[in-house]
């Protein structure tokens, strides 16, 4: 029992990592319909700036303390991420407004290479790792209830409650607030939306830097796991199956598929693999995703869509 436990914690908590990089394209597609190919650069760059400014701060200011050294590395991280956004909105999408999806579509993947190239340019393309101080040892814990306990990553678990935080607050920003609710509505109708005053330049700045500020927590959090690569882009194709199960136009609903995909991949490698030859925590999340797309393509919380004719 312990050992499945274990297996489940694990899978809860890389669910949620998984959840961070799928709430950026939940965003930017509820905001402007467009499926934004770019977040997995996103989240790259975010990283890289993030890594180098934490390198570049201490060395050019002599800040020797890591806590603030890291504070000012995200908000100047943040700050790169929020110029990315606006000249995202004011070089393509303004000229790209009531466009056909499939426009907006490949303008995301030209976005992408770019960036790639950008941060490669800007920041090298060395493997670089980022302290952000989370202690990485494991914890035991339910020592009294289980012979040894059960063996917890620290670093997972504050991952973990960090995605949980956001995911909590971008919840009540599109729910309670006059700009989410704006945001929704572009979402829906761009032309109608613009028809009752709602600036739609406006509202894709706003929907673009917060999936940047997404999209540098995600890079951080992997970035301190993995260390920040060129690799790292492919996160965003682990994110895919997520956003397929909960939805494309849910906030909670990335939340739930991280989760339910993050335990599948463990359980599936722990319990079916040995039965299989192992392997399958690659190719599980898709399969399940394919499932989805055969029988609720909506996802678990996404919206129906109704033509009529």
């Amino acid at each position: 029992m312990a050992f499945f436990l274990e297996t489940l914690m694990g899978g809860l908590m890389a669910g949620m990592l998984y959840s961070l990089v799928a709430l950026g394209f939940v965003l930017i597609f509820k905001a402007s319909g467009v499926f934004n190919f770019a977040q997995g650069a996103m989240v790259l760059f975010a990283a890289l700036a993030m890594a180098r400014f934490a390198e570049w701060i201490p060395e050019f200011m002599g800040i020797d303390n890591l806590i603030v050294a890291n504070l000012m590395a995200f908000a100047g991280a943040g700050a790169v991420m929020f110029v990315v956004a606006w000249l995202i909105e004011r070089l393509v999408l303004r000229q790209l407004v009531n466009q056909e999806g499939t426009t907006l579509l490949m303008a995301t993947l030209g976005i992408t290479y770019f960036m790639e190239g950008l941060g490669q340019s800007l920041f090298g393309n060395d493997i670089y790792q980022i302290n952000i101080g989370m202690p990485k040892d494991p914890v035991m814990v339910l020592e009294s209830m289980f012979d040894g306990g059960v063996l917890i990553n620290k670093e997972d678990m504050i991952a973990a409650c960090i995605g949980a935080a956001l995911v909590a607050a971008l919840s009540i920003f599109f729910q309670k607030t006059g700009t989410g609710r704006a945001l929704r509505a572009v979402a829906d109708d761009h032309q109608a939306a613009q028809s009752i005053g709602i600036p739609l330049n406006h509202i894709w700045v706003i929907v673009w830097c917060v999936a940047g500020l997404v999209a540098l927590v995600a890079g951080m959090i992997w970035g301190s796991k993995l260390g920040v690569q060129f690799t790292l882009t492919t996160v965003a194709l682990r994110a895919l199956p997520v956003i397929i199960l909960g939805g494309l136009t849910s906030v909670p609903g990335a939340i739930i598929g991280g989760l339910i995909i993050g335990v599948g991949e463990k359980l599936s490698e722990v319990y079916i693999g040995p039965m299989v030859g192992g392997g399958i925590e690659i190719w599980f999340s898709y399969v399940l995703a394919l499932v989805f797309l055969l029988f609720r393509p909506q996802g678990l919380f996404g919206e129906k869509i109704i033509d009529r004719v």
